[in-house]
């Protein structure tokens, strides 16, 4: 493998397990399927030679069982503003290419899917706050999800708690927090509330996390 790329910046996840998610800790899924939408903003980033600083992406992903089984779909979304270069970097990052097997979440995803569709290139509105655990991603019509911290229902305020995987291929130490999320894109409709929702630095390169 001859390319050479890395990206640091912040990522949010809403999936559709409860709050923890027990995919973290190597268990089932909540509820025997995994649904989620995942964006992320590159602060600083390369792909070999092309610089990847400021562009913004989104994964809609679906599997009808549990992940290690496969038959997964899903499509990935990429700032328009990237350049022709930039576009096909990312794109190779985030389909898990130019990576080694296995080092990266992008890589294990993609390796567990039967349909990959085409790359779209869209205006993306997206920001994350890691400590506040607060999150939005927009694609027009198609996709919006809302990250907020957990209610304390003792307290009635916001509560934090985190999971730190010092191993993990995707974050060492990711906030827990609260989604909600709504996809129309044809093929990968789905609709969350009030479920898992992570906040995490994502620092990585082609053999996987930077810690």
């Amino acid at each position: 493998m001859s390319d050479k790329w890395m990206i640091r910046g912040t990522e949010y996840t809403n999936c559709n397990c409860d709050y923890g998610c027990p995919c973290q800790f190597g268990s089932p899924t909540t509820h025997g399927k995994c649904e989620a939408i995942i964006g992320g903003i590159i602060e600083e980033g390369y792909f070999n030679d092309t610089k990847l600083d400021g562009l913004k992406w989104v994964i809609v992903i679906k599997w009808p069982g549990e992940i290690a089984a496969g038959n997964g779909k899903q499509q990935v979304f990429i700032d328009v503003n990237a350049n022709d270069e930039q576009r096909e970097g990312l794109r190779k990052i985030l389909h898990g290419e130019s990576t080694t097997p296995g080092a990266t979440h992008f890589f294990i995803f993609n390796s567990t899917m039967s349909e990959v569709l085409d790359s779209q290139y869209v205006d993306i509105d997206i920001s994350i706050d890691i400590e506040e655990r607060q999150g939005k991603i927009k694609i027009g019509d198609l996709i919006e999800s809302t990250g907020v911290p957990i209610i304390d229902a003792f307290s009635g305020k916001p509560s934090r708690s985190r999971i730190n995987l010092p191993a993990g291929f995707e974050y060492t130490v990711a906030e827990m927090g609260s989604g909600t999320s709504k996809s129309t894109v044809a093929g990968l409709e789905l609709e969350l509330k009030d479920s898992y929702g992570q906040f995490n630095i994502l620092h990585m390169n082609q053999d996987g996390v930077i810690r």
